[in-house]
This record gives C-alpha cells, structure tokens and sequence, in this order.
C-alpha cells in the first residue's frame, strides 16, 4: 500500500472528519451517476407506489413474503451456515489472521470502547430493545420443538433467540466488512461492495457488473435500515404511550420519524467521529445501565444461573438448529421467524460490513475477526439473558401477564417488564432515550454507508447527500408503516435480502483467493499480467483520478 491509499484520516493533509472536498460548501454533490440516480429512483418509486396504494399494499407485501420465504427460505439457511463456516476458517485454519487492515504501520483510529460501540450500535441495536424481552416469550407460549410452557419451553425459547440474534448474524458482518477493509485498505481500491469482486471480475468491476452489485447493496441496505427503524419508532411510541398516554397509531409513528430523522442530521453534520462516535458510547452506556438496573432489581440468581446454560444450550444444538429447514414437519413457522432474521441480517450487511470496515482501520485480520463475531455477540448474549430471562422467571414463577402482553402488543413488551420493578417511570423514560439514540446512529450509519456506495468510494462524501439518505430512509420507514405496519417491514427485508444472499456467497470466494493471492507483507499478487486499477486518493483538493464513473455534478 503506498501512501497515497493510505487511510485519509491517518494522513497528515487530512485530518479526521474533513471531508475531502469540504471547501465546496453543502451545496456540493459527488456521486457515481449510474448507482445513485438508479438507486434513488426505484426506492422513491416503491415509496410513492406504497402511499398512492395503501389499500392493496398490506395483502400484496403478506401473499410476496410468504411466496419468498417458502420457496427461498432453504436458501437463505444455506447462505448463513457458508458465511459462518466460512469465518470461522478464516479465524481458526487459516494463515491470515497477521495481516493489518491497512498495512504494518496503520494503527486503529478509534479506542477499542468506541470500536465495539459503534459495532454493536450499527449490527444491532433498535432490533435488541424490541425484540430482547418479546421473543423469548413467544417461543415460551408456542414454538414448533417443545410443548408450550414449563422449563423445556423456556430452555428451547432462549435457544431459539440465541440461534437469531447469535454468531450467524455477525459472521455475514465479517465476511462484507473484512472484504470491504481488506481491498479498500490493502489493495488500494475504493471503500465500495463491488471492490470485494476484484479477484473475480478484475477491471470489469467499474462496470455493469458493479453497478450492478452496488444498486442492489444500496437498496438492500436502504430497506434493512428502514426495517430497524419501522421497529424502533413502534417502540418508541409504545413507550411514550406509557408515560405520556398519547395513544399507538400509524400517524403518531410517522410523526416520530419525522422527528427522529430530523434529530439524526445534527450527527451527520458532525461527522464519524465526533457525531456517531460519541452516539454510540452514549447509547451503549445507556443500555448498560439500563440492563445493569434490572439485572440487579431482577430475579439476579435466576439470571446468572442461566447464563452460562443457556450458551452451552445453545453450543450443543447449534448444528441441528441452524440447518432445520422444517423439512419434514411440513410447517411454515419459520417464514415468520428464523427465514425474516436471515433476510434481515443479509440485507443489513452491506451497511454494517461497510460501517465495520471503515472504522476498523489498523486492526489485524484476527483482532477484526475475533472482535466482530465474538465480543458482540457475548455482549447479544447477555442482553437476551438479562431481559429474556428476566420476562421468563415473572410469567413462571411471579404474577404473570407479560406473554398475554407480548401478544397483543409486541412494542410494548420492554415497558411491560419494567412495570414490575420500582422507578418504572424512569426506567422507561431510559428505555426511549436508548431506542431514540440508537435511532439516530443507524440512521446517520445507514445514510453515511449509502453515500459511500453511491459516490463511487468516497469515505468522506459530502453531507449533502448524505442528508439526503438519511431523509430517503426516514420516508421509506413511514411509507412501510403505512403500507402494511410490520408485514410491510418484513416483506422489504426479505425481498432485497434474497438477491444480496446470492453477492454475498461471491464475496466468501472471491476473499479467499485474494487473500490466498497476498504474496508478502501488505502487498497483494492479483495475478500475472493484471494491473490493478487506478488507486483512489482522497486530498483536501478536488482530484481528477476516476473513480469508476464518478463525476463531479457540480
């Protein structure tokens, strides 16, 4: 790696969070013609279509979720269990695991608190505080393995939720981001889904081929961002409802957004460090204490005991549960469950592999590995035992009432727990703190990622577009909401999850042979007779290298 592809914020003409053409103003646009415009007309068409159609569009996105996951669903199980196979090779058989993300003298940017941070604020955050008390209930009340109720019951619902929210998830995390880090910052190439597909395409990357991987990675993240803040902002009205009493509807939920995506420009503006950064060490430390509160207020024996349980529950039946297609059983409750986490995570990918690859500067390939899949997904553990667990000792052995909640209201679960401990007022007004932070960082994360897809690489893009992502985002959660509430949600994560399952099994390959390719200390052989693309160099002047087809707008 020569100096001039070396990270920018490293660079002496480049301190951190300049953008690189900052001196144009707001009003300046620096885009890849081809993957921005064609990314934003076919979701402000779905948008529009969804709001003209509000009467058709819950039936319609229902019947294509169940058509997706019944007919793709052993796909997405398939594309999981390669991409943890896959990583776990990488971290444990393979001879990789020295090489620095970025060559032997880059350092990390950030502390190591703010790194896992801003990994567990953007790989899952908003989708923890809905789910971490709901979902163990539901698998308690009915789940396809055990009877319904009693110790079998709750051991199989807290071995169901592992199974979703565990090491599959970040496992896909680590193969985009590492592909991501690796030929971004090695390599040279720009920060873009389509440089993971250099070992495979070559040159033919800066064309259709590549617009073609980098429109679908735009849209799928644009909807699985969507999906996680649809949920979020349900939440945050079912908790303002419990405090304030302003009721749950759809119009308040869109009211919300507006709001909350309003609140997310002031961290675009600030930029990755100071901005989502210090949002995410806000936001963790808020949840933190928050779960801190109930595990000591809690049933805590009962919590502990189960920690350590629950993890080996689920290391002894993760081979079986992880490959369960509902063969046999001839049943569809996977379609709602397992099959939408599988589509939301794959479509989530482009995003956090992305944001994971751009603050992991410095990290080697085994402090990254080891770091992505297993510190946030202990960290997932503990969260999920706390609450889960938690819900579970009220409905078995307190008073009750909380799985007949969940029921009803999936959003309000969270409040429900906490009306069994003191200060529930407090506690809930920290509860919408914490979904209102975590809100905003994938917002701001979310738009800041698009921006880079979709200027051609650019790690530092203007915040212009970037404003404009993030207001994209904010309408594409309203127009679900309204479209079909949860269903909608769903059946977008599933529907742009699919085709990006399909990229992300060509980037478990095409990894690997560049990674078998690296023939010395930060140098990468790509072959005999192949030249490597034009480097790409971010300065405080505006620079005429091309970029696979970015041009300046004005």
């Amino acid at each position: 790696m020569t100096d001039e592809t070396k990270l920018p914020e490293n660079s002496p003409e480049t301190p951190p969070d300049s953008p690189a053409d900052s001196q144009n103003g707001w009003f300046h646009l620096d885009v890849h013609p081809q993957v921005f415009f064609v990314s934003a007309a076919l979701i402000v068409l779905f948008v529009v279509a969804t709001i003209l159609f509000q009467t058709y569009v819950g039936d319609a996105f229902s019947m294509l979720q169940s058509a997706m996951s019944l007919y793709a669903g052993w796909f997405f199980i398939l594309t999981m269990n390669v991409a943890f196979l896959f990583v776990l090779g990488l971290l444990f058989l393979s001879r990789f695991g020295e090489i620095r993300l970025g060559g032997p003298d880059a350092r990390p940017e950030f502390s190591t608190f703010g790194w896992f941070s801003m990994l567990f604020s953007a790989g899952m955050g908003i989708g923890l505080l809905f789910y971490g008390v709901a979902e163990p209930m539901f698998h308690y009340v009915a789940n396809p393995i055990s009877e319904a109720g009693g110790p079998e019951a709750a051991r199989t619902a807290m071995d169901i939720t592992f199974l979703h929210w565990g090491l599959h998830p970040w496992a896909v995390y680590a193969v985009v981001g590492l592909s991501l880090a690796f030929f971004a910052f090695n390599k040279g190439l720009p920060l873009s889904i389509r440089t993971a597909f250099y070992p495979i395409f070559g040159e033919k990357i800066y064309g259709w081929r590549g617009n073609v991987v980098d429109i679908v990675a735009t849209v799928a993240t644009l909807f699985g961002v969507a999906t996680s803040l649809g949920l979020g902002v349900q939440q945050v009205n079912a908790g303002l409802d419990f405090l304030l009493g302003i009721g749950q509807s759809r119009l308040i939920q869109v009211i919300l957004i507006g709001g909350i995506t309003a609140v997310a420009t002031w961290s675009v503006v600030k930029g990755l460090d100071k901005g989502i950064r210090r949002l995410s060490e806000i936001n963790l430390t808020l949840a933190g204490l928050l779960a801190l509160f109930v595990l000591l207020v809690g049933p805590t024996l009962f919590v502990l005991n189960a920690v350590l349980e629950n993890i080996g529950y689920y290391v002894q039946n993760l081979p079986a549960l992880s490959t369960w297609n509902e063969t046999y059983e001839q049943t569809q409750w996977q379609h709602g469950w397992t099959i939408f986490y599988w589509a939301w995570w794959i479509a989530w990918s482009p995003f956090v592999g992305m944001f994971i690859a751009r603050v992991s500067y410095g990290r080697t390939i085994r402090e990254f590995l080891l770091g992505v899949l297993l510190v946030p997904t202990l960290v997932t553990f503990l969260w999920i035992t706390i609450f889960g667990n938690t819900a579970l000792n009220i409905e078995m052995f307190g008073a009750g009432g909380i799985a007949k909640a969940v029921q009803e209201n999936i959003p309000i679960s969270l409040f429900v727990l906490l009306e069994n401990f003191p200060l529930d007022w407090l506690t809930s007004a920290l509860s919408v703190v914490v979904i209102i932070t975590f809100f905003v960082t994938s917002s701001d994360s979310g738009s800041m990622v698009i921006d880079i897809i979709t200027s051609g690489g650019n790690p530092n893009p203007p915040v212009l577009s970037r404003l404009f992502w993030a207001i994209l985002e904010g309408a594409v959660a309203a127009a679900l909401l309204l479209g079909g509430g949860l269903a909608a949600l769903q059946t977008a994560t599933i529907t742009t999850g699919l085709p990006f399952a399909a990229i992300l099994l060509g980037m478990c390959y095409a990894l690997w042979k560049g990674l078998s390719e690296y023939s010395g200390p930060q140098e990468m052989a790509v072959g005999a007779g192949k030249k490597a693309p034009t480097e790409f160099r971010i300065t405080r002047k505006p620079s005429l290298k091309k970029t696979f087809g970015r041009r300046k707008l004005w």
